[in-house]
């Protein structure tokens, strides 16, 4: 009790204090040492699993944040066509209407698609397929809600052209590959370039004038042939896009007048068969 009132009263045991407390600390600290290890290991592990959690939920989010805009992405590329497709219905002089692609043929030797509209819409065989950048195709056959386009690839399709650069008029023939065309029979010395843009030439009646169609991206030329080798790719969105416009009617030309033989032709005509009778 004498300590207690001379240590409260004259603070003569604060060295003393002092001195054991710095002696005492290492036992203070490697008694709690387990204690903290333990705490501090449960504390490691809980936030681990936290942050592990937390990265797979970002993950998760980030790949669902990542199919959005790829979403929204297509939608607004789609919506650009759409509008595109809208500004040519308003800007060209025959009737439109468009249609969505709603088959695609899986034989790799026919570039052929079908699309929404069918007799039921007016469609006729024969009628152009356009998008926003040139000519598709056209239609070859048409059933009551659907309609089979023939692309202006396909190897047995034939489009009458001319070059927008000099007027100089052709006929550009499909290859049957997605991504060529053929410029056929073209002489060596014919004025043609790379780069050059085709545009249908409208003297066939089918196909609407000065459309783009396809662009000249390869020449070759040998003098030990009479003929170059052309090599064009299509403009218009041949394996691309969903909607399309069908041009619904153009007008109709003049009926090509009938060869009427005059002369001596028909004479000559009779005796011929004459001979060849028995």
């Amino acid at each position: 009790m004498l300590l207690l009132f001379v240590d409260a009263r004259y603070q003569y045991l604060e060295s003393t204090r002092n001195v054991l407390a710095v002696v005492i600390y290492p036992f203070q600290r490697l008694t709690a040492l387990p204690g903290e290890v333990v705490g501090r290991i449960s504390v490691y592990f809980e936030t681990q699993n936290q942050l592990l959690e937390d990265n797979a939920k970002l993950r998760q989010q980030h790949d669902t944040d990542a199919a959005q805009l790829a979403q929204l992405s297509a939608i607004q590329a789609e919506n650009a066509q759409l509008r595109t497709l809208h500004e040519l219905q308003q800007r060209v002089d025959f009737p439109m209407q468009m249609a969505e692609i709603v088959y695609v043929e899986r034989d790799i030797f026919k570039r052929k698609l079908f699309v929404n509209k069918g007799s039921q819409a007016n469609v006729q065989p024969g009628q152009v397929v356009v998008d926003d950048h040139g000519v598709v195709g056209q239609v070859t056959r048409v059933y009551p809600w659907l309609s089979e386009v023939t692309l202006v690839t396909d190897k047995d399709h034939a489009v009458p052209i001319q070059v927008l650069r000099n007027g100089f008029r052709a006929v550009v023939f499909g290859s049957g590959d997605i991504s060529e065309m053929a410029l056929r029979y073209m002489p060596v010395s014919a004025d043609l370039v790379e780069g050059d843009e085709l545009v249908t030439s409208g003297i066939d009646g089918i196909y609407p004038p000065n459309l783009p169609v396809a662009k000249i991206i390869k020449i070759e030329r040998d003098p030990a042939y009479p003929f170059a080798r052309i090599t064009c790719a299509p403009l218009a969105g041949v394996d691309r896009n969903r909607s399309l416009m069908i041009v619904s009617g153009l007008p109709k030309l003049v009926e090509r007048p009938e060869t009427v033989e005059t002369g001596a032709e028909p004479e000559r005509a009779k005796k011929r068969l004459k001979r060849r009778r028995p």
